[in-house]
């Protein structure tokens, strides 16, 4: 089954085989920055029949955690419609500019839960389970932090 192609933070494609799982551990090999492919760094499971698109879930998700995540996107889903309306409406452009900022920080808000519940769990235990685990979890962790400092 192919997969989906993999990239770094500088877009550079990671050779992915198909037994290989999805976490990458990096090092420094020639100058250059080379990544390994080793077991995920949070020990996610794989369900069979899941509609994942990498078939990755969570190992451990705190229930309430879940139930504000749930809230705050249906919260957030109600505000992007009113979006769509206020742009079908013609509403004054910083009107809705500010309901955009609104949801942005709606969004980081539930990133920011994501993001607790990450560590606790996944971070937690993968890097209790092995340097090799420890350090793909160190990698991932800076990647996150990269993409969401955006």
């Amino acid at each position: 089954m192919p997969r989906t192609p993999r990239t770094t933070v500088s877009g550079e494609p990671i050779p992915v085989s198909a037994e290989a799982e999805t976490a990458v551990s990096s090092t420094v090999s020639g100058g250059h920055r080379a990544l390994h492919i080793v077991g995920c760094g949070c020990g996610t499971r794989k369900d069979e029949g899941d509609a994942m698109p990498d078939g990755r879930k969570a190992i451990a998700v705190d229930s309430d955690a879940k139930q504000r995540n749930q809230k705050r996107l249906r919260r957030i889903e109600g505000q992007v419609r009113g979006l769509q309306k206020m742009v079908d409406e013609d509403r004054y452009c910083a009107d809705i500019l500010t309901q955009i900022a609104s949801v942005h920080e709606a969004l980081r808000a539930v990133g920011r839960e994501l993001m607790r519940n990450h560590l606790k769990h996944c971070a937690t235990a993968a890097i209790q389970r092995s340097p090799d685990e420890a350090e793909a979890m160190y990698d991932e962790l800076v990647e996150m932090m990269y993409r969401n400092s955006r």
